[in-house]
């Protein structure tokens, strides 16, 4: 081979890698290839055919000299003609003149207009790994000085390159179904961890509150969610975004109360590069990342007058600039937004702008105290000791009747949050299959400090704590007090005397 020959081989291989990687488009990428070697080599006609293993049978997937209805309506079976034999043999054909060749079909008819003109025919198989999954061919004017061997290695290291790319596009696609699915997989997991039928309560108030939640789902209207600190306010935003139409969209949550006065406006509608000191780059805010999606404002009330007035800017117009910018952005973001504070007396305050509270009030939710909530207790404490005797590997069962008293009686001034904190550290403290009073926290048992429930003398202490034994023996026996007093290891004669003596009916437990 000749020195210039090497050079326009190199220079060829050089250019068909570069179109190669140029897309991530398949067919965009072989086309290029053809346009190639069609200027590179003389070609007058090229396809590259890919096997379908299903069927058994080749297409042509990209062709260069032949009519759009020949490559849709060709097909060839494994081993027939000549591209066929190559796939199923695996090995390189170059063919001189096509006209001396019987095996040679034609069936895209594109040679009959050049019978004057002899051709000759090069083959080649695309293989990944041991497997052939297609063919390079390629039609080119017969000349005696072209070495047929040489351009056949020339084809096949094409063939090659073509193979790695179809090969690295086909560990994309396969990656990016494998994303898909699993974002499918996730968002279906979200939409079933906060659907409505997940917050517990059956309350006539929580009732209330699911049905405002359905209703104000399927809209875009601004939603404010009010309620004291530990009721779930964030649990209720999170079942409107991902039963809403946007659910598939981003869902931002802005703790407005934890972020710095001088910082909540850069991290809500971000800033341009150089805007203050430390600004040393460009930062997308919180409204940009949920376009299209949701926004949740926790503590909304915490917020200060400037923002205040950016934030009105963008629920009127959906519009906003970064701070330092001068640049417009629209976004389409609905805003769920929430607060334990009297919004009406800020207003009367001065301290919160009437307007925005009137824009943000368009739909308002309460969530009630679970001090308003007590027929929620025993479901929410029966979720809470599954949930962490679960996590904990403990097979605990469910509260005495003392616990539940103490439960039932408490204010709960942190609400929910603090009913699940309260639980979880029962427990933890339990070692047996019953959580009882003295699992529970101080607070609880004293009612000191809620001042729900009396002092007790020692005496009484000790009543309760023999009444709490007794029943929950008669529980585990169901009711048979032979069994019962063998439980707390004492006799029946003295089991039914302390049993008469704390008003305790075996009968009731059968």
């Amino acid at each position: 081979m000749k020195t210039t020959d090497r050079i326009e081989d190199i220079t060829l291989l050089y250019e068909i890698t570069k179109a190669l990687n140029e897309h991530l488009d398949l067919k965009r990428s072989l086309y290029r290839v053809l346009d190639i070697l069609s200027s590179s080599m003389d070609m007058v006609r090229g396809t590259i055919t890919l096997l379908d293993p299903v069927r058994n049978e080749i297409h042509i997937e990209v062709a260069h000299g032949i009519t759009r209805s020949a490559i849709e309506r060709v097909r060839y079976k494994l081993g027939e003609g000549v591209t066929g034999q190559v796939i199923e043999t695996g090995k390189a054909v170059a063919i001189p003149r096509i006209s001396e060749e019987p095996r040679f079909l034609d069936r895209t008819a594109s040679r009959k207009r050049q019978r004057t003109r002899e051709i000759s025919f090069f083959c080649v198989p695309i293989k990944k790994g041991n497997q052939v999954i297609g063919a390079l061919s390629v039609d080119k004017p017969y000349d005696d000085a072209y070495a047929l061997d040489d351009g056949k290695r020339l084809l096949s290291v094409i063939a090659t390159m073509i193979a790695s790319h179809v090969i690295k596009l086909e560990t994309i696609r396969l990656e990016n179904e494998r994303l898909r699915d699993e974002n499918r997989r996730l968002q279906g997991e979200l939409k079933n961890k906060y659907t409505i039928s997940n917050i517990i309560g059956s309350s006539n108030r929580m009732r209330e509150v699911f049905q405002m939640v359905s209703q104000v789902c399927r809209s875009n209207a601004t939603v404010l969610i009010r309620g004291e600190s530990g009721t779930g306010k964030e649990l209720v935003a999170n079942s409107i975004h991902y039963n809403s139409q946007r659910a598939s969209a981003p869902f931002i949550k802005v703790n407005c109360a934890s972020l710095p006065s001088n910082l909540i406006e850069s991290e809500l509608f971000g800033h341009e590069k150089g805007a203050f000191t430390g600004a040393i780059k460009q930062k997308i805010g919180k409204f940009e990342m949920a376009h299209r999606g949701t926004i949740f404002l926790d503590e909304i009330g915490s917020i200060n007058l400037d923002v205040q007035a950016n934030l009105l800017r963008i629920l009127q117009e959906k519009e906003f600039d970064r701070v330092g910018g001068q640049r417009t952005i629209k976004v389409d973001v609905r805003v769920i937004a929430a607060t334990n504070k009297n919004l009406e007396q800020a207003v009367d305050e001065g301290t919160f702008r009437g307007d925005l509270y009137y824009r943000l009030n368009v739909f308002p939710i309460y969530m009630p105290p679970l001090r308003e909530r007590k027929t929620d207790m025993l479901l929410l404490s029966d979720y809470f000791l599954e949930k962490y005797a679960k996590e904990n590997h403990k097979d605990i069962r469910r509260f005495s009747t003392p616990a539940i008293d103490m439960l039932m009686q408490y204010h709960w001034p942190g609400n929910v949050r603090e009913l699940e904190n309260c639980i979880e550290r029962a427990v933890l403290l339990c070692e047996e299959g019953v959580i009882h009073s003295y699992h529970l926290p101080p607070t609880l048992q004293t009612g000191q400090e809620s001042g729900t429930l009396p002092a007790l003398s020692l005496e009484e202490a000790v009543a309760n704590l023999e009444k709490e034994m007794l029943i929950d023996a008669l529980k585990n026996t169901r009711g048979n007090i032979t069994n019962a007093a063998q439980v707390l290891q004492t006799t029946v004669r003295k089991f039914a005397y302390k049993a008469q003596q704390h008003g305790v009916d075996y009968r009731h437990y059968r």
